[in-house]
Formats: structure tokens, sequence, C-alpha cells
């Protein structure tokens, strides 16, 4: 352990960009190693909607206004079979390519004081005193911000998510009855699974479909359960797949030097699939965690302060969210969901909440889906 990096992070996208932002906001001094198997700018599989609690907690750690160059999208539709909501959402979001945006992350993070190396991590062992990566870099903590396959996570003992949703997404020319919104037709032949287009306001939408549980499901069956749902759309280019760990009731996280941020640490919301919101908020958690532990001279404490933290933001929402996943498994609740919102504003803005950021399943929300029941 001669000369260690104080803080190495595997992983340079939003959830490992954000770890060492919040380690170099807190402990500008830290010396911070951020790897990344990729050059950027790098593409990757995402519906690329970013919620504006994403861009709060990007203003929090020090790169405010980083995407107010992006059309902002004011309105939501949800569809099931031939029940329909369309409403504004109370903070509009910002759908905004992953090659724009993790790049701008990454380079905001350099720009704090982080040093960047482009590396595949293939071994990740911790010490009594630190942890060995690659057999040639030392740290006193290392984040796992590597994705779905995170070698981090699998050296710290914590086993793979099992279950998993598979997305495919494309761009296409934006048609103009999808221009400045957000669309979403849930499948009403496959359980959980729906197709999306997203105006990024540039003449293009992100489009794709997503569906829990990856049994059977080709990139042929995806592209054509998209064009089905929304005409057109499968008419994309630059398709990529991706592979997503769903969040559960429970979140572990080991005490020690190894710390899980975002899709390494499974963390992807179960109902929605989205996880940028996740990634941000736990890499943040990660870095302020490394760097309290190692200026206290106790980086063995960086689990435990980053459980603490992680629980204290997330854990009821990871139990509304789990609960939620399930019961929108019923067609007749993710009918009666949409009737309620269509209903009720109020219970459009929470769902929108509880599947982007980090809300919950309201008394409001559960009397609207119970009124909506009884009236069907």
């Amino acid at each position: 352990m001669d000369d260690p990096w104080d803080l190495v992070i595997v992983g340079a996208g939003p959830a490992g960009a954000a770890a060492a932002l919040g380690a170099l906001t807190a402990a500008p001094e830290l010396r911070v190693l951020l790897l990344d198997r990729a050059a950027f700018p790098r593409d990757k599989a995402c519906g690329d909607g970013v919620a504006p609690d994403v861009t709060d907690m990007l203003a929090a750690l020090g790169v405010p206004g980083l995407l107010d160059d992006w059309a902002p999208v004011q309105r939501l539709e949800l569809s099931h079979g031939s029940r329909r909501v369309s409403r504004p959402m109370r903070r509009p979001v910002r759908v905004v390519p992953r090659t724009v945006l993790d790049h701008r992350l990454q380079a905001a993070a350099v720009a704090a004081g982080a040093r960047f190396e482009r590396r595949r991590v293939r071994t990740v062992q911790p010490l009594r005193r630190g942890v060995i990566v690659d057999d040639d870099l030392t740290g006193l903590v290392v984040i796992g911000a590597d994705g779905a396959y995170s070698a981090v996570r699998q050296a710290a003992g914590v086993p793979a998510v099992r279950r998993r949703a598979i997305a495919l997404r494309g761009y296409v020319a934006t048609p103009p009855r999808w221009s400045g919104r957000q669309v979403i037709a849930f499948d009403h032949e496959h359980p959980q699974a729906y197709a999306w287009c997203f105006d990024r306001g540039d003449g293009l939408a992100n489009v794709g479909y997503g569906a829990f549980g990856t049994a059977g499901l080709t990139r042929a069956a995806l592209l054509r359960r998209l064009g089905e749902l929304l005409p057109g759309a499968d008419d994309g280019t630059d398709w990529r797949g991706h592979h997503l760990p769903l969040s559960s009731w429970r979140w572990s996280q080991p005490d020690g030097h190894l710390l899980l941020a975002g899709d390494a640490a499974g963390l992807i919301n179960p109902m929605t699939g989205e996880g940028l919101h996740y990634a941000v908020a736990t890499g943040a958690l990660a870095g302020r965690a490394a760097a309290a532990a190692i200026t206290a001279g106790r980086p063995d404490t960086a689990g435990a302060r980053h459980r603490s933290a992680v629980r204290a933001l997330l854990g009821r929402h990871l139990r509304h969210t789990a609960t939620a996943a399930r019961l929108s498994a019923v067609p007749a609740v993710l009918t009666a969901g949409i009737a309620a919102a269509n209903r009720d504003q109020g219970v459009f803005d929470e769902l929108v909440e509880l599947g982007l950021g980090q809300g919950r399943l309201t008394r409001r929300v559960v009397t609207g889906l119970a009124r909506a029941l009884v009236v069907r």
C-alpha cells in the first residue's frame, strides 16, 4: 500500500462522476482516480430522460446549469390499451443523449480535480488497510460504479441481482404527434413491458421497448412490439440493448473499503426501469462517505457510512417502489392507475415522482387507485 490513491472509482458514468464530485466537494485535497474502460464521449443504452431532481443534485455537486442548453419537456402521456392520460409534469425533464450527459459529467469530475484513466478493471482485492486494483493500483477506498456486471460488486461479496429487465433503444426523427412530450405505451399483451418515445427537442426522439424479465426476448421481438405499440418508432437507428438489475425491497452494502453505487449497487427502479436518479444520488453519497472516512483516518468505516446514508435517503422509497412494481404487474391495477392519474393531477404528479425520483405510495395515490378499481 505504498503511496495509495485516496479514492479509486471504477466506472466514469453518472454514478462514478457523481462519486468523484461528491468526494471532491467534501474534501478537495483528496487524490481521486477515475477509471473507465471506454474513452469519452461514449454511448449507452438509456431512455435519456433527466429528471429535475437529477439536475438539482448536480447543482449541489458544483455543476449547475449543466443541461440548460437542452429543451425542457413538459408533457407526459401514458397509455394502456384504450386508457390514456396526458398531463403536464410538475417540473419538466430534459432528454439528453448519454454521449452528451456522461461526457459532460466526466469532464466536470476531471475539472474538479479527479484524474481520469482509461482502463478495463479486471481484479479488485480488498485488504485490511485498503484495496488493490489490477495488481498495480492501490486505494484507501474503492467505489464500484461499473455497471450491472460490476467487478467491485463481485469482490465485495454482494450477490448478483436476480431480477432483471432488458431494454432496446434507438433514435428516430421526431414525428409531430410526439413533439414536445414523453410518451409511454404499456404493452397490453405482456405484463410489465412498455414502449417509449421521448422527444429530445433537437429533431430526434429516443425510442425503445423495455420488459421486466428477459426470457425469450430477442432483438427482433423487442422491435416488433415497439412498432406495434408506437407505429414508426421501430424505423430508428443506433439501436443498443442493455440489461437492468432491478431494485428490490432490500439493499446491500457491506462494511469496509468497497462501496457500490448506481447499477453496480443493483439500483434500478423496478416499476419504471429508471436508474439515472439512483446513479447520481448514490454516487454522490458514496463519494461523501469515502471522503468522510478517509479524512477521519478510518477508511475502513466507509462502507458503514455509505450504507447508513443510502438507507436514510432511499430506504422507504425502495420498499414503496417494490410494492408498486408488484401492483403494476396486474393489468387492472395499471389501468386503474392511469384512470386515477387522468382524474387527478395530484395523483399524476405523485406517480411521476414515484417512478422518476424518491416518491412513495402516498395516501392520495392509494385512494385514487382504490376508487378507480371500484369504478372499473
